[in-house]
């Protein structure tokens, strides 16, 4: 299974922190999982593939849009 999230920020500057706040999850993730986040533009990408049970992938899914809203608020308090 695969799934892709795109968000579209209003600035490439806030896109970045965002990929980089969300990126450590890349490199720990256990076997039969694959997250790989980069940016593009103003657009912060995101490809799960998962070779594990659905439940996983939705884990996944719900943990990585988790991180994201943590580093949006953390960007809000900061601004």
């Amino acid at each position: 299974m695969e799934t892709r999230i795109q968000i579209e920020y209003s600035d490439s500057k806030i896109a970045e922190a965002i990929a980089q706040a969300v990126s450590p999850d890349n490199f720990k993730t256990p076997k039969g999982l694959c997250v790989q986040t980069l940016r593009e533009e103003n657009r912060v990408i995101t490809v799960i593939t998962c070779e594990n049970k659905l439940a996983t992938l939705i884990a996944t899914i719900d943990d990585l849009l988790f991180c994201i809203s943590t580093a949006e608020k953390t960007l809000q308090i900061v601004k």
